[in-house]
């Protein structure tokens, strides 16, 4: 069967952007009653489907969290070859329940390896927008290029999401990467936040409800929406989707006891589940627990490792006397750094992921993780500190990681990060004081969405320091795009040129290469 040529991406968002509803600056639908106020989405792409995504959310900001549905909805689904949908691939039937705040999550699963879908729903007499995903190809199967888009840090209030609206406009991304802080579980201030464009206006959320709103407002925005619906994504958590800087199961707040924290903790991960083209199946357990961590492949030419970097993490770092639990500078001689009992990922994701690096055939291999790998050393006159939130703070489980991709001699190893509101390209090496040594694999940092960069200064002059630093910035907002193919990987550092602009433009910030076999940046 011939395969129909993709819709042309502006063509197709401006379609999507036309039949999601109007929307007012601070989130709040003029499209009264439209049950797909939300919009669609999908995930997880695999070569015989997907997952498809869409609430079921007639009042997105409902205050009870339901999205002003509260009995259970039939929702009619289709997947088809064509744009126009007249050859339907596969279609069927799904219930919106409430007690999932009537989102619907279709695995689908039987379709061509790939190629290009379009799906859309139809529940209470209205259609839905029409999504579009590319299933994966089959596995071993040869692949000359893939092209994906990476973000992370979307700070409601500090931009619109223009960057967003760039990722979603590129025709050729097949795949998007939300590495983290996909919201942020910040509460309004007054006075507003200095630069802020628009307001949360409702207060930091510590329940169910309060997360499920929380989501509902960020997909509100057309930009958000018409990213979801133009190519699927594949997702991972870090901190603001529960709170600042927690670490496993200790909150910011050392007043806080764990218990407690764990009940609000458990709100949060099932409010990210509900709202993000997750396989439910597998991240939510019939025993209430999550699982977040899972592996895709993209035939011979990449497998993707998605990480969870929060919820088995050891206590935070060197935080003894301390009255807060949150992320600080600490000497590298704190004992905590070091230690081989403290983890990161949790042992048994640890082994989850070293088994997998054995067992990996693809050219490419990949980490969907949320925190910057690589150290940054400052040294003052007196002491050299580090920055305890990231992998900085696991110094021991850091030596594991890279040891265990040198020691399984993984082909082409990248791991991909956000959180820190800067773009980054760095060099991992398994001894970072011995610059002469070959690296290992290569990090690329995805700038924010919106959220302020760091303070540059300190971390600029540090850079001479710190020589595995291949390029670093934290002036400027944007995502990245990355090009693979089986001979190199290519990273586009993109950046926008006002986050206060809805239309603002893009252009390319900084562009490098990893050649194949040679780990590290040329």
């Amino acid at each position: 069967m011939p395969i129909p040529s993709a819709l042309p991406r502006r063509q197709f968002l401006a379609g999507a952007l036309i039949a999601a509803p109007a929307l007012l600056t601070a989130g709040r639908s003029l499209a009264a009653a439209d049950p797909f106020a939300l919009g669609v989405a999908s995930g997880e792409p695999l070569p015989d489907g997907f997952v498809l995504w869409t609430r079921i959310a007639p009042d997105p900001l409902a205050e009870d969290g339901l999205g002003g549905n509260a009995s259970p909805v039939p929702v009619r689904w289709e997947v088809a070859l064509d744009e126009n949908f007249r050859r339907i691939a596969a279609h069927g039937e799904a219930m919106a329940l409430p007690d999932r705040a009537s989102a619907v999550h279709v695995e689908v699963s039987g379709l061509a390896p790939d190629r290009p879908y379009w799906y859309r729903f139809t529940a209470l007499g209205v259609q839905s927008p029409v999504g579009r995903a590319w299933t994966a190809p089959a596995p071993g199967a040869r692949v000359e290029r893939l092209r994906m888009t990476a973000a992370s840090c979307s700070h409601w209030e500090l931009g619109y999401f223009a960057a967003y609206r760039h990722m979603a406009a590129d025709e050729e991304s097949r795949l998007t990467l939300f590495l983290g802080d996909y919201i942020y579980e910040d509460g309004p201030r007054t006075p507003p936040r200095p630069g802020a464009v628009r307001s949360y206006a409702m207060p930091e959320p510590t329940t169910l409800a309060q997360y499920r709103r929380r989501y509902a407002l960020h997909r509100t925005d057309p930009d958000l929406r018409a990213l979801h619906a133009a190519t699927a994504c594949v997702a991972t958590w870090d901190d603001h989707e529960v709170q600042n800087d927690y670490s496993g199961i200790w909150p910011e707040d050392a007043n806080v006891s764990p218990a407690d924290f764990v009940k609000r903790r458990a709100a949060a991960y099932r409010a990210f589940c509900e709202n993000m083209p997750v396989r439910i199946s597998q991240v939510m357990r019939a025993d209430g627990s999550f699982r977040l961590n899972r592996r895709f492949g993209w035939g011979s030419l990449a497998q993707f490792d998605v990480l969870d970097g929060r919820q088995f993490r050891s206590p935070p770092a060197c935080i003894e006397g301390l009255a807060s639990h949150r992320g600080h500078m600490a000497s590298t001689a704190c004992a905590d750094l070091e230690d081989p009992s403290r983890t990161y990922l949790g042992f048994d994701q640890e082994r989850w992921l070293y088994d997998g690096f054995a067992r990996s055939k693809a050219r490419w291999n990949l980490l969907v993780q949320n925190l910057l790998v690589a150290p940054l050393e400052i040294k003052t006159p007196s002491d050299t500190l580090i920055w305890t939130d990231t992998w900085n703070g696991f110094g021991a489980a850091r030596r594991r990681l890279i040891d265990a991709m040198a020691e399984t001699r993984l082909s082409n190893p990248v791991t991909l990060a956000g959180d820190y509101h800067s773009a980054w390209l760095n060099d991992l090496r398994r001894d970072f004081h011995k610059p002469q040594e070959a690296p290992v694999a290569a990090e690329i940092v995805v700038t924010s969405i919106t959220s302020n960069g760091p303070p540059a200064g300190a971390m600029k002059a540090a850079l001479p320091d710190n020589p595995h630093i291949r390029f670093f910035d934290a002036a400027h907002r944007g995502y990245t795009a990355i090009d693979l193919t089986p001979e190199r990987l290519d990273v586009r550092c993109m950046a926008i040129a006002d986050r206060a602009d809805p239309r603002t433009t893009v252009s390319v910030l900084h562009q490098r290469q990893v050649e194949a076999g040679k780990p590290g940046f040329a």
